[in-house]
């Protein structure tokens, strides 16, 4: 009798969970890492993840102290809770760095992302994409007699949503920035 091929992990066509319940688990992390606001420590902080095999999904960089001279590198990754663990105890030894936090863990925070929708359309399709730009509270940021560019924040499944409704109006380009994300509280 020929060997079964099938393949790890579930299938929606099987019946039988066939996950390895001893393989570890990737969890999606935000980490804010706050740093010297000088030359060369970005590429610094990103070469430990290119490094080694890390992957970025976002990135943000903002300085938050002028007198200070430091920035927040906001990054959310991917990994198994000891990659996470590992790139956290990583980056806290590198010397630019000042503090690293786990938005994740740390309690409840504040996620927000940026995107540019540009929508090209005539007629009943444009007053369709201002009104569900009214909606979901996304700007005109530019108008043209062909097409309009929308600036919207919020979370990455409202930003899906409204990029999914402007697809048949005419939807012609997205730029997404990284998630921004602070602490919430004190």
């Amino acid at each position: 009798m020929p060997p079964l091929n099938i393949k790890k992990g579930s299938s929606s066509h099987s019946a039988y969970d066939l996950r390895d319940p001893n393989a570890p688990v990737n969890e999606t992390h935000t980490l804010a890492v706050l740093v010297d606001n000088e030359s060369g420590v970005l590429a610094r902080v990103i070469g430990l993840f290119s490094g080694r095999g890390y992957n970025i999904e976002s990135l943000t960089v903002a300085e938050v102290d002028h007198q200070g001279h430091r920035s927040r590198i906001t990054v959310v990754t991917t990994g198994t809770p000891q990659v996470i663990d590992q790139i956290k105890a990583q980056l806290a030894r590198m010397v630019p760095v000042h503090e690293v936090h786990d938005l994740t863990v740390e309690g409840p925070s504040v996620q927000r992302e940026l995107a540019l929708f540009k929508v090209a359309g005539r007629g009943e399709h444009r007053i369709e994409a201002l009104r569900l730009a009214e909606i979901f509270r996304a700007n005109v940021v530019d108008s043209t007699l062909e097409s309009f560019v929308f600036e919207m924040t919020g979370t990455p499944e409202k930003i899906d949503a409204f990029a999914e409704l402007m697809r048949p109006l005419g939807l012609r380009e997205i730029a997404r920035t990284g998630v921004a994300a602070l602490a919430r509280g004190a």
